[in-house]
């Protein structure tokens, strides 16, 4: 088992000064094997409820009778299946004194979870858990998280056949089984028709219209679908950084499918051989390395962009870290050089620095505020 202790630690954390904590993520992505970490950590009593057991259903189908007696440390997984006990969750965090803490595991981000933010704003803290990332798995691990992605039983898997199997599996079970939860009432074999075009366009702007011609419907369904993929954490949509210039600035968001294991499935994608002869293989490492600058700097998703403008220039991923504006490429070359679209940045934006993040085996300055970062020193060098 690959130990998460870094997520523990700032679960722990969040449980000492909030009455309530969510821990957010996709499915499969191993809230509930964290969350029985903690609970075999947890100095008290713990009580466990699934609410995809019909038994824990039958427990709390007067959540509050069931709930106010316990002590300790109270998991509920799969909150978003049952969302009419939020309004008994703030009645038990409001108790003075209080005697439990709340930890709620849920598939749905707090958009989607409008109950949580209306029925306990000021109670509750949100942590978002992500798949396996490279400080979890070390830098060795790169070439293989990469290809097999960061779903824990994907990357652990025996061999690639194995773990291309088993996110065939959760694919379907995901579109037939857990969508229609969000309201998508379309059948299972149209759904991934819808992802599969998604997956195409991977790392690309977002045109609903285009999309929706394709696929027969309207801009807005489309739009409604990305919403809840991206809700569900399976799409990442990065927003377009708007700079103070005469330029014309790009002003749809650019999409990627979170998971490059799920992305590879998709794309019918099955080993690192296929991977590297594949036309998606630099948006793939571009999505890939997103997600683990974006968790390496613990950015919050409405805060992350990406910049780009009409006549070219470009910049893959902006963000304020410690008060300053940063901006990040990404590119599948171990020679990586300074571009005309870096220099623009740096003049537009007013960019503290850009690192451009490649495939080489070393790290080393290509400017004063331009440095070249091996992805396999990510961790140490950034």
């Amino acid at each position: 088992m690959i130990e998460r202790g870094i997520h523990e630690s700032k679960i722990f954390n969040l449980l000492d000064d909030y009455p309530v904590v969510a821990l957010l993520g996709a499915r499969q992505v191993g809230k509930t094997t964290l969350a029985r970490k903690i609970a075999q950590k947890w100095s008290g009593e713990t009580h466990h409820f699934d609410l995809e057991s019909t038994t824990d259903l039958a427990r709390l189908s007067d959540a509050e009778l069931a709930l106010s007696p316990l002590q300790g440390l109270i998991i509920l997984d799969e909150i978003q299946r049952r969302p009419e006990i939020f309004p008994t969750l703030r009645v038990l965090a409001d108790r003075t004194p209080s005697h439990a803490k709340i930890l709620i595991l849920g598939s749905a981000s707090t958009v989607l979870l409008k109950q949580s933010s209306e029925s306990l704003a000021g109670r509750i803290a949100y942590y978002e858990l992500p798949g396996l990332l490279l400080p979890e798995v070390g830098e060795n691990e790169l070439d293989n998280i990469w290809i097999k992605g960061g779903f824990p039983r994907s990357f652990t898997a025996s061999s690639d056949s194995k773990s291309y199997q088993w996110r065939g599996n959760f694919i379907r079970s995901f579109l037939e089984r857990d969508l229609p939860q969000f309201g998508i009432t379309i059948s299972g074999i149209t759904l991934e028709r819808f992802w599969t075009m998604l997956a195409h366009y991977h790392g690309q702007v977002w045109n609903g219209s285009e999309i929706g011609r394709a696929f027969g419907v309207s801009h807005t369904t489309v739009a409604r679908y990305l919403h809840i993929l991206e809700g569900t954490f399976m799409l990442r949509s990065l927003r377009p950084w708007k700079a103070n210039i005469f330029k014309r600035q790009v002003k749809s968001p650019k999409v990627y499918v979170r998971d490059s294991g799920i992305l590879h499935r998709l794309l019918d994608i099955a080993d690192f051989k296929a991977l590297e002869r594949h036309p998606k293989v630099g948006a793939s490492w571009e999505g890939f390395m997103i997600e683990n600058i974006v968790n390496a700097f613990q950015i919050e998703r409405h805060r992350c962009y990406f910049w780009s403008t009409h006549t070219g220039a470009e910049i893959d991923l902006v963000f304020h870290h410690d008060g300053e504006l940063r901006g990040f490429e990404i590119k599948r070359t171990s020679q990586p050089a300074i571009t005309p679209s870096m220099r623009s940045a740096l003049e537009d934006l007013q960019l503290k620095r850009i690192d451009v993040i490649h495939a080489g085996e070393k790290s080393f300055p290509l400017h004063k505020r331009i440095h070249a970062i091996a992805a396999s020193r990510l961790l140490t060098d950034l």
